[in-house]
């Protein structure tokens, strides 16, 4: 028996919520290109309930269907973006506290021998 995904049974609010975001802004870029859910579906490759899925922000909806829409609204390059290490503070301050002060010591003496 396959192990049920506590993910899709009770995701945490801010990953449903974000998710249903990202879905109404990408029905919002579909909507002002004028573009039709088959239209888009035919475009990326895909049926056009993978996009009423995506606009409606379901956790099941591949993250490759997301990038393909980005893609075909010309927004791709936002997604490069997100998880930016440059934009990651916590990481920063965590990666800073554990960097070394000083070099180890090596445990062999040095050969003065030129």
């Amino acid at each position: 028996m396959a192990k049920k995904n506590k993910l899709l049974e009770a995701p945490p609010f801010a990953i449903e919520n974000t998710l249903k975001h990202l879905g109404i802004n990408l029905r919002t870029a579909r909507l002002r290109r004028n573009l039709t859910i088959q239209h888009v579906a035919e475009t990326i490759g895909t049926g056009p309930r993978a996009i009423a899925d995506a606009e409606k922000g379901k956790l099941t909806t591949g993250i490759g269907i997301y990038a393909a829409l980005l893609w075909a609204y010309d927004l791709l390059g936002q997604l490069g973006e997100v998880a930016d290490p440059a934009k990651d503070d916590e990481g920063q301050t965590l990666a800073l506290s554990r960097e070394r002060e000083r070099a180890r010591r090596s445990d062999e003496d040095l050969d003065n021998d030129f």
